[in-house]
């Protein structure tokens, strides 16, 4: 029989590796499908940078929002107005920033806060049922029939009220939209909720007396994590959009308040005389709504096992190899 302190360190660890399996995060592998997947990095990386663009893109120039250049009115791009200025003299290249922000700010906002709010309602109703899920569920059945561009007109046109005089238009927007931006949402994970209440893991969790707050939030939510991802990445492109047209229209972002909106809704009667007024805004719209596009994509394969769209892992002759392909597969 062979002393176990006369074996080579290097057979030992190796018998290891090949008797036991290496575990890897559920993560960690929706991470590698996701970075495997090209066009939806593209995608991160284009909106990652218009980001940085926008909070730190006024540093790299001299003129600002508010700024009037009376020697240069309605010019093209030129080395000193890089991308040109607006029909009053002011610099397109500062509108631009500051539009991109606005516009950015409110699709992060709404995005996110809109999905929390779906996430804890829809498993809220879900977990209670009952009464409780009747009343939710009228309740969010009122707010879906609501006239959603009525509201927003009212809404960012004062009310009578006073309120655009008090907040700023594109807060009261994201108030706005994030009042109707969460009820499909809801109803989703509602009747996702509803599965999962029949799961063991939450009548067990229930007969142990936790209490239901923490259920909804430990056990709940995590089970729906892959959709209120995607959610988020929609509603951040939803939200955009949706910040354009009403700007467009002339019931969202009010001037002084920049946004991508604003400069494309501005420029549309004259894209003839002032061109790029027009198509740089609107190419920076293309740009966040694409990139957004492609990440959502990205993700909805990454989550997705049955996807080939990602690529495959690297081969490798050892049981490691064989057992990472094994797992990514099983997620």
């Amino acid at each position: 029989m062979t002393n176990l302190n006369t074996v080579d360190p290097a057979t030992v660890a190796e018998a290891k590796l090949e008797t036991n399996d290496v575990v890897i995060a559920k993560s960690s592998i929706i991470l590698r499908r996701f970075l495997r997947n090209k066009t939806a990095v593209v995608g991160l990386v284009i909106f990652l940078a218009l980001t940085v663009f926008s909070f730190v893109g006024g540093f790299f120039t001299s003129w600002d929002k508010e700024t009037i250049d009376p020697f240069n009115i309605g010019m093209p791009p030129s080395a000193e107005h890089l991308l040109g200025t607006s029909q009053a003299g002011i610099d397109l290249y500062a509108l631009t920033v500051e539009g991109t922000r606005i516009s950015i700010l409110i699709g992060l906002v709404v995005g996110l806060v809109s999905v929390l709010i779906a996430a804890v309602y829809g498993c809220t109703m879900a977990y209670f049922g009952g009464k409780v899920d009747k009343v939710m569920l009228f309740i969010l059945e009122a707010l879906i029939m609501m006239p959603a561009l009525l509201v927003v007109a009212v809404a960012t046109s004062g009310g009578g009220n006073g309120l655009q005089e008090t907040l700023p238009s594109w807060l009261l927007l994201i108030i706005v939209l994030l009042v109707f931006s969460w009820m499909g949402t809801a109803r989703l994970i509602r009747s996702l909720s509803m599965s999962l209440m029949s799961r063991d893991f939450v009548k067990a969790a229930q007969y142990m007396g936790i209490p239901p707050r923490r259920i909804v939030w430990r056990h709940l939510v995590p089970n729906i994590g892959s959709l209120l991802v995607l959610d988020i990445t929609r509603g951040v492109t939803g939200a955009i959009l949706a910040e354009v047209a009403f700007s467009f229209i002339g019931i969202g972002i009010k001037v002084p308040d920049v946004s991508l909106g604003v400069l494309i809704g501005q420029a549309t009667s004259q894209v003839s005389t002032f061109p790029w007024m027009f198509w740089v805004p609107l190419a920076v719209m293309f740009l966040l709504t694409g990139s957004l596009a492609m990440m959502n994509d990205g993700l909805r394969d990454a989550f997705d096992p049955n996807s080939s769209s990602v690529g495959s892992a690297r081969k490798s002759g050892t049981k490691t190899g064989r057992t990472r392909k094994t797992q990514e597969k099983a997620v």
